[in-house]
Formats: structure tokens, C-alpha cells, sequence
């Protein structure tokens, strides 16, 4: 931690803000998309990212479970005159 005397407290917090933000991808894009397994997704993502390999499970897994909510396109009713 000696390396970390000379920046200061800002540049600190704002490093370890994009470390956190970079972690946590995969549980907020899942989030986002409100897919089926967040939950799963975020505990893969807390336990097992630092792995790295855990963490582009978690990628993956976010981007192409499906969505909690469909939707659908439902066209006009005919028109009748």
C-alpha cells in the first residue's frame, strides 16, 4: 500500500469506484436485462470473479440468460369502417 501515499484521496476513491464498477459488470448487466437467474449470477460474480474465470462466467451467463419479461409485439386491432 506504500505506492498509494503519494496519489491523492480522490484519484484513491475514484480507482477503487472503476475497480467495484468493473467487478460487478456481469451482476448489473444482468440486472438491467432482469433475466431469469440474477441471483445466481451475482453470487457466481461475488465468489468466484476474482478468479477471473468465475468472472467471465458471470459475463456470459448475464448476456445470454433470457429475460424475466417478454416482450411482445401486439399490432393494432383491424380497422373497420
Amino acid at each position: 500500500m506504500a505506492f498509494l501515499l503519494g496519489l491523492p484521496i480522490l484519484l484513491i476513491i475514484l480507482i477503487c469506484v472503476g475497480v467495484f464498477l468493473i467487478h460487478f459488470l456481469p451482476t448489473f448487466i444482468a440486472g438491467s436485462r432482469h433475466v431469469q437467474n440474477f441471483w445466481w449470477i451475482f453470487l457466481v460474480n461475488f465468489f468466484f470473479a476474482w478468479t477471473l474465470i468465475g468472472w467471465i462466467v458471470a459475463l456470459i451467463w448475464a448476456l445470454n440468460d433470457r429475460p424475466r419479461i417478454a416482450y411482445v409485439y401486439a399490432p393494432p386491432p383491424p380497422y373497420n369502417r
